[in-house]
């Protein structure tokens, strides 16, 4: 059970980074247009 949670809050923490990461350049490019 805890092994799950640790699991599940790595996959969020990857998915967050990447959805930052994709963030940050739709922005920048944004600014470009």
């Amino acid at each position: 059970e805890l092994v799950n949670m640790i699991e599940a809050q790595r996959v969020y923490e990857m998915n967050s980074k990447v959805i930052s990461s994709v963030d940050k350049m739709m922005s920048f490019v944004n600014q470009q247009l």
